[in-house]
């Protein structure tokens, strides 16, 4: 029975992590789920996980969320965009990634993951373009830094969602040992 629940807690925690995939909190979710786990399930037993094994995951969480923070910010900033570019990249990215998951649905498994990655940078471009624009640059300059609020979106989601597989891999040890 224990084994059965441990399997269940893997496949909730790999649902989880594709959540970041489409810009949502997956890895708050893996931190939840496995307190949750942890809780009920004795650490004593032969499917336990202690609380360290949380903390840990607590800390990749913390860090997966600073390296998708800096990477975005520094897509804009990098270029010289204003606070303005920034928090519109934020806006046209979250708008990007749920535009992307409804747009990719007709393509079975893959096509709203790539969809929502794909349009949420696009998303953090437009509205990186359209808050410097707002703010007088011109639009060789607006487009530069727009660019950059794609590649920082883009790279900022393979940090959290790496650091999201770091936190699977945790839980797997963790249950193994």
């Amino acid at each position: 029975m224990m084994l059965v629940i441990a399997i269940l807690l893997i496949l909730v925690l790999l649902a989880s992590w594709l959540l970041n995939w489409f810009g949502l909190p997956g890895n708050w979710l893996i931190v939840v789920v496995t307190a949750v786990y942890a809780y009920f399930v004795p650490a004593e037993s032969a499917a336990g996980i202690g609380w360290y094994t949380v903390i840990a995951l607590l800390v990749l969480a913390i860090l997966g969320e600073i390296l998708e923070f800096v990477a975005g910010a520094m897509g804009v900033a990098k270029l010289g965009g204003s606070r303005r570019g920034a928090v519109m990249a934020l806006v046209g990215s979250f708008i990007g990634a749920i535009a992307g998951m409804v747009v990719g649905l007709p393509i079975p498994l893959v096509g709203s993951l790539v969809a929502a990655v794909l349009l949420a940078g696009v998303g953090a471009l437009i509205g990186a373009f359209l808050g410097e624009r707002g703010q007088g640059r011109s639009f060789g300059e607006s487009w530069r830094i727009g660019k950059g609020a794609f590649w920082g979106r883009l790279f900022g989601t393979l940090g959290k969602t790496g650091m999201g597989a770091i936190m699977v891999a945790v839980v797997v040890v963790a249950l193994a040992f």
